[in-house]
């Protein structure tokens, strides 16, 4: 099992940026399928990027694009969330996630909540206009 601790979030106006870190512990972080998700009240969770265990993809939802910057740093069993140019609708608690599946393809990111079999408690996000 591994245990995620997310930190970084918090208010912060629209046009800003924040910068989420997730510290993993528990497994080894480089065999490690590593996501970041959101969910705001009233909306499902939904995917925001995400990292193939290898490191060696790294995938967005289409709205994060150009704005959001996913990384990891292995040799601190972190990674990071760098959201730039934030706006009111990015408000919610985002949430890290983690998957151990050391067989599946090095290349692959996985999208889906379901694929994910560990999560952290989550932090808020908060843009103002």
């Amino acid at each position: 099992q591994v245990q995620l601790v997310e930190s970084g979030g918090g208010l912060v106006q629209a046009g800003g940026s924040l910068r989420l870190s997730c510290a993993a512990s528990g497994r080894a972080f480089s065999r490690l399928n590593m996501g970041w998700f959101r969910q705001s009240p009233g909306k499902e969770r939904e995917f925001v990027a995400g990292f193939s265990w290898s490191g060696v993809n790294a995938y967005y939802a289409d709205s994060m694009k150009g704005r959001f910057a996913i990384t990891r740093d292995n040799s601190k069993s972190t990674q990071f969330l760098q959201m730039n140019s934030l706006k009111p609708e990015d408000t919610a608690v985002y949430y890290c996630a983690a998957a151990y599946k050391p067989r599946s393809s090095p290349a692959y990111v996985y999208t889906e909540a379901s694929e994910y079999t560990d999560w952290g408690q989550g932090t808020q996000v908060t843009v103002s206009s």
